[in-house]
C-alpha cells in the first residue's frame, strides 16, 4: 500500500487534480492493480492524498517504472512542497467484522472500547 501526498500551489491546484484523475483508469488497468483513489483534503483544497494497494511488490515496481508514475513525479513543479511517499507492507486484512467485534465488547475500568 502506497500513500502519496502532494500540496499543490494555490494557482496549480486545478492542473494538478486534473493530472491526478487523468491517472486514475491507466494505473487501475495495470497488473496487481487492487486500488488507485485520489481524495482531497477538506480542510486545505491544496492537498490531495492518492492511495495505491498492490497486490505484490514486484507489481508496484513495474508501475513505480512506468511512464503513469513519471507524469505523476512530473507534478513537481506544480507543488508547493516535495511529494510526500509512504510505502506499508500489510501482511493482512481484516474487515467490518473486526469493527463489530470491538464494538460489542464491555470497556473494562471505565475505558472506551477503543
Amino acid at each position: 500500500m502506497v500513500r502519496i501526498k502532494l500540496k499543490a500551489l494555490m494557482e496549480k491546484r486545478t492542473e494538478v487534480m486534473q493530472t491526478l484523475h487523468s491517472m486514475i483508469e491507466p494505473a487501475e488497468r495495470e497488473k496487481g492493480c487492487l486500488c488507485y483513489d485520489v481524495f482531497c483534503d477538506i480542510e486545505d483544497e491544496t492537498v490531495f492524498n492518492l492511495i495505491e494497494e498492490w497486490e505484490t511488490r514486484q507489481d508496484l515496481g513495474r508501475h513505480m517504472r512506468s511512464e503513469i508514475f513519471s507524469v505523476l513525479l512530473g507534478t513537481k513543479s506544480l507543488l508547493a512542497k516535495p511529494i510526500e511517499m509512504k510505502l506499508h507492507t500489510v501482511s493482512r486484512s481484516e474487515g467490518l467484522e473486526v469493527i463489530n467485534a470491538l464494538r460489542a465488547r464491555e470497556p473494562r475500568d471505565g475505558q472506551r472500547p477503543f
